[in-house]
C-alpha cells in the first residue's frame, strides 16, 4: 500500500548551497546526505517527518551519464537549471504493490535494490521499482520502500525526526506537491496505471486533480507559466518563496 510521498527531488548545483537557500529562505535545515556512487549523483535531505526534500546534485558526469536518474538530473541542470526533478511514492510493500501495478499495464520494472554510503559510514538501504524511463510530465516518478533496520530508517531514527524542530521554530510537514503537466487528464490516467495513484477533481478547481498518498496530497494542474508549487506546514505565520526553480508556500499548523 501506498503510504505518503517519500520523497521530492530537486536537481541542484551545489547541495551544501541549496540546502543553506532553504535555511535562509524559509527557516528549514537540512542534514547531511552522501554520494550515490553507481550514479554519479550527491544530495543533501531536508527531513520532514518521514517524508524529505532532497537536494541532488552530480559530482560525476561521466558516471551520471550512465545513470538512469543521474542522467536526467545532469540534463535538466544543463537545459533548464536548478529545478523540481521527480517525487517518490513510500510503499510498505513494495513487491505486492509493484505485481498488483504490472498486472493493469504498470511501466514499473521490478523491484531493485539500492544503497547510499552517509558521510558517517552509515549505509541506507533501500528497494525501489523504476520505470524504464522518466515520466514526461512528473520526472523521476517512482516506488520505493526503505529497509527498516538500516541507516535512516531505524525506530530511534524516525522518533528524532518525528520531534526535529527546524531554525524556524516548530516541525515541518510535506502536505502537498503541485505540478503543471501537459494534459491533465492523460496524466492523471498515466500515473494512476503507473504509480497507482487515484485522482478526482480537485477543489482549487480549474480542472486541477488531487490525488491521496497517505495524508499528503499531489496535484496535477494545467500547465502554465507557474513554477512546481510545494506545501509545507509548520512555523507560526505564513511565507511564500521562491527558490531552487520552485515556488513554496508554509502554512502554520491549524490543530
Amino acid at each position: 500500500m501506498l503510504t505518503g510521498i517519500d520523497h521530492v527531488i530537486l536537481a541542484v548545483r551545489d547541495p551544501d548551497g541549496a540546502a543553506q537557500a532553504l535555511e535562509d529562505e524559509l527557516g528549514l535545515r537540512s542534514g547531511p546526505g552522501g554520494r550515490h556512487a553507481a550514479h554519479g549523483t550527491h544530495n543533501r535531505l531536508c527531513w520532514l517527518g518521514d517524508s524529505y526534500l532532497e537536494l541532488m546534485g552530480v559530482f560525476d558526469a561521466a558516471i551520471a551519464s550512465a545513470s538512469w536518474w543521474g542522467a536526467y538530473v545532469s540534463r535538466l541542470l544543463d537545459e533548464r537549471g536548478e529545478g523540481y526533478a521527480g517525487v517518490v511514492l513510500a510503499s510498505d510493500d513494495l513487491a505486492a504493490d509493484a505485481s498488483r501495478l504490472a498486472g493493469a499495464g504498470s511501466a514499473l520494472g521490478e523491484p531493485q535494490p539500492g544503497e547510499r554510503a552517509r558521510p558517517d559510514g552509515d549505509v541506507v538501504r533501500w528497494r525501489a521499482a523504476l520505470p524504464a524511463r522518466p515520466d514526461p510530465d512528473l520526472g523521476l516518478a517512482f516506488l520505493i520502500e526503505h529497509e527498516q533496520t538500516a541507516a535512516e530508517w531505524r525506530p530511534a531514527d524516525r522518533l528524532a525526526r518525528a520531534t526535529q524542530l527546524h531554525p524556524l521554530g516548530t516541525t515541518v510537514a510535506l502536505r502537498r506537491l503541485e505540478l503543471p503537466v501537459a494534459d491533465v487528464r492523460s496524466a492523471t490516467m498515466r500515473i494512476h496505471r503507473d504509480l497507482g495513484v487515484a485522482f478526482r477533481p480537485s477543489l482549487g478547481g480549474g480542472g486541477a486533480r488531487d490525488g491521496a498518498v497517505g495524508r499528503q496530497t499531489l496535484r496535477l494542474l494545467r500547465a502554465t507559466e507557474e513554477r512546481p508549487l510545494v506545501v509545507l506546514e509548520g512555523g507560526s505565520r505564513p511565507v511564500e518563496a521562491r527558490l531552487l526553480g520552485c515556488a513554496w508556500q508554509l502554512v502554520p499548523r491549524t490543530a
